[in-house]
């Protein structure tokens, strides 16, 4: 691969963001948003699964390729997310179970979020290496934090405004997505090398 880390980790988080570029994860993005707290957390769960998951990916496509079994490679990355997920969980749970209330349905989610499947598939396809692999997941992983972030800013913000009842709730918060999707295509403009 030509491209350097910098450009993977910028690529990942800005040019192609999961959410906002990719839609990818978009059940988090709009169901954990709400407050900033909640979001930022999620946004480290979401990182850490993604990182665990794309370094197992990398040994996984390597093990299937030698034993000539790429078949194998979906449900392989499947399992291995479910795993981690459920490591999570568990840990979140014991370590702070009013975080583990507040994430409720979402967190279990993390094993069903397309985000994380896309990016073991899409770093396999990109036939990224050790290395780069962990910083494509990291930028990833930072990438869909600032999309929760965001989100979630702008939505506290707009608790205190007076906003019309047609557009108040999911209406407004779908609208809100659309104008950062636009807001982050102007990273497409960027020229990293």
């Amino acid at each position: 691969m030509n491209e350097s880390l910098q450009t993977i980790f910028i690529n990942a988080c800005l040019v192609n963001n999961f959410v906002l570029a990719y839609f990818l994860g978009i059940c988090p993005f709009l169901g954990v948003s709400g407050k900033m707290e909640t979001a930022t957390k999620m946004g480290g769960a979401v990182t850490f699964v993604m990182l665990i998951s794309s370094m197992c990916a990398y040994g996984i496509h390597a093990l299937l390729v030698a034993i000539n079994a790429p078949f194998l490679q979906l449900i392989s990355y499947i399992v291995v997310i479910a795993s981690t997920v459920q490591l999570v969980e568990m840990f979140i749970k014991k370590i702070s179970p009013s975080l583990f209330r507040a994430l409720g349905i979402f967190l279990p989610l993390i094993t069903t979020n397309c985000a994380i499947l896309g990016l073991a598939l899409f770093q396999t396809n990109k036939g990224y290496g050790f290395g780069e692999s962990i910083v494509y997941a990291l930028g990833a992983g930072l990438g869909f934090t600032l999309a929760l972030i965001l989100i979630a800013g702008l939505r506290e913000k707009l608790d205190f405004a007076e906003v019309p009842k047609v557009v108040k709730g999911t209406v407004l918060t779908l609208v809100i997505a659309g104008i950062l999707s636009l807001a982050f295509m102007g990273f497409s403009g960027l020229n990293i090398e």
